[in-house]
Protein backbone atom coordinates (compact mmCIF):
# COMPACT_ATOMS: atom_id res chain seq x y z
CA UNK A 1 0.00 0.00 0.00
CA UNK A 2 0.88 3.53 -0.67
CA UNK A 3 -0.04 6.41 1.02
CA UNK A 4 -0.81 9.52 -0.54
CA UNK A 5 -2.62 13.12 0.01
CA UNK A 6 -4.73 15.35 -2.23
CA UNK A 7 -7.33 18.49 -2.42
CA UNK A 8 -10.67 18.06 -3.34
CA UNK A 9 -13.32 20.18 -3.25
CA UNK A 10 -15.83 20.67 -0.30
CA UNK A 11 -18.81 19.78 -2.14
CA UNK A 12 -16.91 16.97 -4.22
CA UNK A 13 -15.81 14.95 -1.02
CA UNK A 14 -19.02 15.31 1.23
CA UNK A 15 -20.97 14.08 -2.53
CA UNK A 16 -18.88 10.97 -2.47
CA UNK A 17 -19.34 10.59 1.28
CA UNK A 18 -22.85 10.61 1.25
CA UNK A 19 -23.12 7.67 -1.89
CA UNK A 20 -20.05 5.73 0.34
CA UNK A 21 -22.54 6.29 3.17
CA UNK A 22 -25.41 5.03 1.38
CA UNK A 23 -23.36 1.98 -0.08
CA UNK A 24 -22.31 0.71 3.11
CA UNK A 25 -18.51 1.30 2.70
CA UNK A 26 -16.52 1.43 6.49
CA UNK A 27 -13.64 3.11 4.97
CA UNK A 28 -13.29 6.25 2.67
CA UNK A 29 -10.05 4.75 1.25
CA UNK A 30 -11.79 1.35 0.00
CA UNK A 31 -14.41 4.04 -1.62
CA UNK A 32 -11.75 5.64 -3.42
CA UNK A 33 -9.68 2.45 -4.03
CA UNK A 34 -13.41 1.05 -6.02
CA UNK A 35 -13.48 5.13 -8.05
CA UNK A 36 -10.21 4.35 -9.04
CA UNK A 37 -10.52 0.50 -10.27
CA UNK A 38 -13.66 1.62 -11.98
CA UNK A 39 -11.90 4.86 -13.34
CA UNK A 40 -9.10 2.40 -14.64
CA UNK A 41 -11.56 -0.07 -16.03
CA UNK A 42 -13.96 2.25 -18.06
CA UNK A 43 -10.59 4.07 -19.45
CA UNK A 44 -9.16 0.47 -20.47
CA UNK A 45 -12.92 -0.23 -22.09
CA UNK A 46 -12.58 2.66 -24.05
CA UNK A 47 -9.00 2.43 -24.92
CA UNK A 48 -9.84 -1.48 -26.43
CA UNK A 49 -12.78 -0.63 -28.84
CA UNK A 50 -11.73 -0.95 -32.60
CA UNK A 51 -13.27 -0.24 -35.52
CA UNK A 52 -16.31 1.63 -36.16
CA UNK A 53 -18.54 2.66 -33.61
CA UNK A 54 -22.08 4.91 -32.93
CA UNK A 55 -22.38 5.96 -29.77
CA UNK A 56 -23.44 9.42 -27.67
CA UNK A 57 -21.33 11.49 -25.73
CA UNK A 58 -22.87 13.31 -22.77
CA UNK A 59 -21.08 16.21 -21.86
CA UNK A 60 -22.11 18.84 -18.34
CA UNK A 61 -20.43 22.00 -18.17
CA UNK A 62 -20.22 25.31 -16.35
CA UNK A 63 -21.08 27.88 -18.87
CA UNK A 64 -20.59 30.73 -17.08
CA UNK A 65 -16.66 29.59 -17.44
CA UNK A 66 -14.80 31.98 -19.41
CA UNK A 67 -13.73 29.98 -22.93
CA UNK A 68 -16.11 26.48 -22.24
CA UNK A 69 -18.87 26.84 -25.29
CA UNK A 70 -15.84 28.61 -27.61
CA UNK A 71 -13.99 25.66 -27.06
CA UNK A 72 -16.11 22.99 -27.40
CA UNK A 73 -17.54 24.34 -30.39
CA UNK A 74 -13.86 24.33 -32.19
CA UNK A 75 -13.69 20.97 -31.22
CA UNK A 76 -16.83 20.09 -32.40
CA UNK A 77 -16.50 21.28 -35.69
CA UNK A 78 -12.82 19.93 -35.82
CA UNK A 79 -14.94 16.47 -35.65
CA UNK A 80 -17.75 16.97 -37.84
CA UNK A 81 -17.32 14.13 -39.79
CA UNK A 82 -18.04 11.77 -36.72
CA UNK A 83 -20.85 13.93 -35.51
CA UNK A 84 -23.81 12.78 -36.52
CA UNK A 85 -26.19 15.58 -34.24
CA UNK A 86 -25.82 17.50 -31.27
CA UNK A 87 -28.81 18.77 -28.50
CA UNK A 88 -28.16 21.40 -25.59
CA UNK A 89 -30.25 21.48 -22.92
CA UNK A 90 -30.34 24.05 -19.85
CA UNK A 91 -29.85 22.00 -17.13
CA UNK A 92 -29.48 24.96 -14.10
CA UNK A 93 -28.50 28.65 -14.33
CA UNK A 94 -24.83 27.64 -14.18
CA UNK A 95 -24.74 24.04 -15.80
CA UNK A 96 -25.46 22.79 -19.52
CA UNK A 97 -25.54 19.66 -21.04
CA UNK A 98 -24.42 18.98 -25.12
CA UNK A 99 -25.52 14.96 -25.77
CA UNK A 100 -23.69 14.41 -28.96
CA UNK A 101 -24.17 11.46 -31.48
CA UNK A 102 -21.27 10.46 -33.25
CA UNK A 103 -20.89 7.36 -35.94
CA UNK A 104 -17.16 6.73 -37.07
CA UNK A 105 -13.77 4.99 -36.18
CA UNK A 106 -13.27 4.58 -32.56
CA UNK A 107 -9.90 6.48 -32.50
CA UNK A 108 -11.64 9.13 -33.74
CA UNK A 109 -14.61 9.47 -31.10
CA UNK A 110 -12.25 8.64 -28.28
CA UNK A 111 -10.18 11.74 -29.61
CA UNK A 112 -13.13 13.88 -29.37
CA UNK A 113 -14.28 12.72 -26.41
CA UNK A 114 -10.79 12.89 -24.30
CA UNK A 115 -10.20 16.32 -25.91
CA UNK A 116 -13.40 17.33 -24.82
CA UNK A 117 -12.63 15.59 -20.97
CA UNK A 118 -9.82 17.95 -20.82
CA UNK A 119 -11.43 20.98 -20.92
CA UNK A 120 -11.39 23.32 -17.96
CA UNK A 121 -15.32 23.76 -17.31
CA UNK A 122 -16.47 21.11 -18.48
CA UNK A 123 -17.36 18.86 -15.55
CA UNK A 124 -18.47 15.53 -16.89
CA UNK A 125 -18.12 13.86 -20.18
CA UNK A 126 -19.17 10.06 -20.81
CA UNK A 127 -19.32 7.82 -24.06
CA UNK A 128 -21.55 5.41 -25.06
CA UNK A 129 -21.07 3.35 -27.54
CA UNK A 130 -21.97 0.51 -30.13
CA UNK A 131 -21.21 -1.10 -32.87
CA UNK A 132 -22.26 0.65 -35.68
CA UNK A 133 -24.88 -0.89 -38.12
CA UNK A 134 -22.89 -1.89 -40.44
CA UNK A 135 -20.95 -4.70 -37.79
CA UNK A 136 -24.98 -5.78 -36.89
CA UNK A 137 -24.88 -6.35 -40.82
CA UNK A 138 -21.59 -8.60 -41.32
CA UNK A 139 -23.07 -10.76 -38.15
CA UNK A 140 -26.37 -10.94 -38.92
CA UNK A 141 -26.35 -12.03 -43.01
CA UNK A 142 -30.38 -12.65 -42.84
CA UNK A 143 -31.16 -9.52 -41.89
CA UNK A 144 -29.67 -7.21 -44.47
CA UNK A 145 -33.05 -6.33 -45.89
CA UNK A 146 -35.90 -4.48 -43.47
CA UNK A 147 -39.78 -4.86 -43.47
CA UNK A 148 -40.08 -1.30 -42.13
CA UNK A 149 -39.92 2.13 -42.80
CA UNK A 150 -37.39 4.37 -41.48
CA UNK A 151 -38.16 7.91 -40.74
CA UNK A 152 -35.66 10.53 -40.89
Amino acid sequence: MMRISMSLPKKLLADFDDVLKERGYQSRSKGIRDALQDYIVRYQWMNEMEGERIGIITIIYDHHYTGVMENLAEIQHNFRNEINASMHIHMTEKYCMEIIVVNGDINEIRELTEKMMRLKGVEHVKLTSTANGEEFSKNNPDHDHHDHDHFH
